[in-house]
């Protein structure tokens, strides 16, 4: 066990809709993308309109990564950034044996905290 303590497990709130999302699923296959994966965490979050991100990864080996943005400019500054677009090309030479991406805008926005207030979130 580590003695670093563990930062809370929660997914990104609710935003106001509308915004977008870009869900990146993957199978990578091979390692080697820690540092590559670091400085792109760190990169979008200098993004303006950048509002978060959820990861998963299940014990098989498939990867889900889901990137809030609040406009389609924002989402198309982090696709067309230089740094990220050579890391994209590296990930089809050296790190993924498939991925998909999907984009799409949110509509509807709905948040759960057991501790919190729930509540939707939704555009007229």
């Amino acid at each position: 066990m580590s003695d670093q303590p563990q930062a809370p497990v929660a997914p990104v709130q609710a935003f106001e809709p509308p915004y977008y999302l870009a869900v990146f699923t993957s199978v990578k296959s091979q390692t080697g993308y820690r540092e590559t994966n670091a400085r792109m965490e760190e990169l979008v979050q200098q993004i303006p309109g950048y509002l978060g991100m959820d990861h998963a990864q299940t014990q098989g080996g498939l990867s889900v990564t889901v990137g809030y943005f609040r406009d389609a400019a924002a989402l198309t500054a982090w696709r067309t950034n230089t740094e990220h677009r050579t890391a994209q090309r590296r990930g089809r030479t050296d790190w993924y044996e498939s991925y998909t991406l999907h984009v799409a805008k949110v509509e509807r926005s709905y948040a759960f905290n057991r501790t919190g207030a729930a509540g939707a979130l939704a555009a007229d």
